[in-house]
């Protein structure tokens, strides 16, 4: 959520930053409604004040023996007054509310200006792109033709966009994972956590999922709803809501591997066939909780973490800064990391690292004391995957893959897999 100071104070130029996003503020609107707000505001503290001196004077008048009912209709009066201002003022900082609820992030000032992945800049790339004697078959026709992978299977359970892993191929999904798990915690420096799959309303709020992206999420028939986490990023940073941190605390660094469930609301006719874009999938999720001024050296630190994961399978990848009309709904600036997939001769993105400086913080009340100040202030936020487990498992089959149709394991994955060398 935006600073609504900052909105008080500035409307004309934070529209001008979220036009760049594609989300046009009615200024005016937003004005007359703040206008609103401050002039109710004053009608309630008027009342107030007029209600307690009321109150008191009808002690005054009773100790000296003079007629109160006068008084006391007043101060009836008066809380009649008071209750309807006090219930218009709530209404307004509710239509406030939820606008604010509906803003995007503003972008920092470095990242590109467009309205879709057109606009996005390739910063670097790492590893040779394989080359193939043969014509290399893509992750779903290497999968079925090892019978390691079952979409028929998972449609008679659950619908499209669901797969059945089995064997060698399941293993190596679960080997991915626990590689990652052991990098980031060994190498990195993360605490691994264990996180609920259902969480509140108010963690979807917290990070960004509610109000606006509820159409994509899956919600149990509870009352109130609880939602199938989308990413490990909501309850993880969820965490930190709430909480006001010592100086000492931070950087807070949390991973997690989680199922994540989405409709796909969206991607109608995207990606329908495979693994790149289901309703179910695994992620190792990366969350640092930052002071604000180390933000976007964070942001640099978290994407090479990513990468390494890459670079140890040997994976070829390209990362690039996504534009202002590309980037997700809580970020201020996103690193996508795009693996090389052979089977479809292109970069696909793999991973999302982004910084939300305190905009998720706000939502969530997650904070540090200042020990210059001493006195609380929002924290900065940041998340990523590190990796998409389905996606890694399906560059690994697509890169690694032999004119025989098997699969070679890359070398760091093989003490998971018993010593195996190949599926």
């Amino acid at each position: 959520m935006l600073d609504p100071q900052l909105l008080r104070k500035s409307a004309a130029t934070v529209a001008a930053s979220l036009l760049d996003r594609g989300y046009v503020l009615d200024t005016a609107g937003y004005t007359e409604l703040e206008s609103r707000r401050k002039t109710l505001q004053q009608q309630v503290q008027e009342l107030q004040n007029q209600r307690n001196t009321s109150a008191k004077s009808i002690g005054q008048a009773k100790a000296r023996g003079e007629d109160i009912q006068p008084l006391l209709e007043k101060v009836k009066q008066l809380g009649e007054q008071l209750d309807a201002a006090e219930s218009q003022f709530r209404e307004v900082r509710d239509q406030q509310l939820a606008w604010h609820l509906d803003m995007p992030n503003i972008a920092s000032d470095d990242v590109p200006v467009g309205e879709d992945e057109s606009a996005n800049q390739e910063i670097r790339r790492w590893g040779d792109i394989p080359s193939f004697d043969f014509q290399p078959l893509d992750h779903v026709a290497l999968g079925e033709r090892n019978g390691l992978m079952d979409a028929e299977a998972a449609a008679k359970l659950s619908g499209a966009r669901f797969t059945v892993l089995r064997g060698g191929l399941s293993r190596l999904h679960r080997a991915l994972a626990q590689f990652m798990l052991d990098t980031h915690t060994a190498e990195h420096g993360y605490t691994e956590v264990y996180l609920p799959y259902l969480v509140n309303a108010n963690a979807m709020q917290g990070t960004g999922q509610l109000p606006k992206f509820g159409e994509d999420a899956f919600a149990t028939t509870d009352e109130p709803p609880r939602y199938l986490v989308p990413t490990a990023e909501v309850p993880m940073t969820n965490l930190a809501s709430d909480t006001i941190f010592d100086a000492e605390d931070l950087p807070l660094r949390m991973t997690s591997q989680t199922p994540c469930f989405r409709r796909e609301a969206g991607s109608h006719g995207r990606d329908t066939r495979g693994m790149i874009r289901q309703h179910q999938f695994e992620k190792v999720e990366l969350v640092q909780i930052v002071r604000p001024e180390a933000s976007y050296r964070a942001l640099d630190e978290l994407t090479g973490h990513a990468e390494v994961i890459l670079q140890r399978l040997g994976l070829a990848y390209r990362t690039v800064v996504l534009s202002t009309g590309d980037m997700g709904f809580s970020a201020a600036k996103t690193h996508d990391i795009e693996v090389w997939l052979p089977g479809q001769n292109a970069y696909r993105e793999i991973s999302s690292c982004s910084n939300c400086t305190d905009f998720q913080a706000r939502r969530m009340q997650a904070r540090w004391r200042n020990p210059e100040s001493g006195k609380p202030e929002l924290v900065h936020t940041l998340n990523g995957s590190g990796l998409a487990v389905g996606r890694t498992l399906i560059a690994v089959m697509e890169n690694y893959q032999q004119a025989d149709g098997s699969i070679l394991i890359p070398d760091a994955l093989r003490p998971y897999m018993g010593g195996a060398d190949s599926l």
